[in-house]
């Protein structure tokens, strides 16, 4: 059986105690699948990436605090001035960081999404992670993983076929001590074989697709009777009479956004897949403290997306983000 992330720069040890706990839980063949894909990566950046990680220093974190707004991992004094310039440097050769921020032995990674922001929306309508197992489904860079696992899950397992998410991932999680059972399957969700969980999220993923129903009926699919999906997604209330807003060419500059919802039409779809008691429990603008440009994600944000006249707009004249956050139980 292949070790999940060796490739990746991370110690023997915490290879040999993750892949210990995914076959325990019965994912042999998510191991399978995941050493696939490491073995053909397809992605011409791939060896770049990972010689950038190889390169970081090998430096296990004696301080770790996951359950914080910007995760932790190390204290600055564990390092010298010179092992943290070039554990800085390799860092930013990941530019650009999506999601965080995270702390690294001091290093300080201002990503664009203050990703803790959503998370403390979600985080008083959800069961306890503390000894689940939890799929995160499009997890990006693993930030969601980290706070679960700061929580006390059993297993947070991340699925994201984003290659570079993937080496920011084992850049931040090499330095983390075999006992922080957080993993990511560089793979997409429609690839995974079945395998119930006690929680499922979806995060950001269900306006990428061209079809909502079939994406909440596959997540159905990843739960134990009674588990709980924690689904967000952009919304919007200026919808046809069918609840749906066809989306045609780019939505505030993304060009895969197909369809922003009503919150009462996701409802229905989640009951029409099987879901129990769904309820929407959050709403919220996004807005330019939460998603903005920085040195680490130095690219267009969300403010070249508004509408300079009229922020409730975007540039081409559709609602400005929104997005709800929907519990339902299987």
């Amino acid at each position: 059986m292949p070790s999940l992330h060796l490739h990746a720069g991370h110690t023997p040890e915490r290879d040999a105690g993750l892949t210990e706990l995914l076959q325990s839980c019965d994912l042999g063949e998510w191991l399978d699948l995941s050493a696939q894909r490491w073995a053909h990566p397809g992605h011409g950046d791939f060896p770049r990436w990972q010689a950038t990680v190889r390169a970081l220093p090998q430096h296990l974190a004696r301080h770790v605090e996951l359950n914080s707004d910007q995760p932790e991992i190390g204290a600055p004094e564990e390092m010298d001035a010179e092992q943290r310039a070039c554990l800085a440097s390799g860092l930013r050769e990941l530019v650009p960081w999506r999601k965080g921020p995270f702390s690294v032995f001091g290093v300080s990674i201002d990503a664009e999404w203050q990703s803790f922001m959503k998370w403390n929306r979600v985080l008083p309508h959800i069961s306890d992670p503390q000894g689940r197992r939890i799929l995160d489904v499009g997890s990006g860079n693993g930030y969601y993983l980290l706070r679960m696992i700061g929580l006390g899950a059993h297993l947070a397992l991340g699925v994201d076929s984003n290659w570079l998410a993937n080496w920011q991932f084992a850049a931040l999680t090499r330095f983390l001590p075999p006992e922080f059972a957080a993993a990511m399957i560089p793979a997409r969700f429609e690839d995974l074989p079945e395998h119930p969980f006690d929680s499922v999220l979806s995060m950001g993923v269900l306006h990428h697709r061209r079809d909502p129903q079939e994406h909440l009926q596959q997540l159905r699919r990843y739960l134990e009777p009674g588990g709980e999906l924690v689904l967000e997604t952009l919304i919007s209330e200026e919808t046809s009479a069918s609840g749906t807003l066809p989306i045609d060419g780019r939505y505030a500059n993304m060009r895969n956004v197909w369809t922003l919802l009503h919150p009462d039409r996701i409802l229905y779809l989640l009951d029409e897949a099987g879901f129990q008691s769904p309820r929407c429990v959050d709403r919220a603008a996004t807005t330019l403290e939460e998603q903005r440009t920085t040195d680490w994600m130095p690219f267009h944000s969300l403010q070249e997306a508004l509408d300079p006249e009229d922020p409730a707009r975007t540039v081409e004249g559709l609602p400005a983000p929104v997005r709800a956050i929907f519990v339902a139980f299987a």
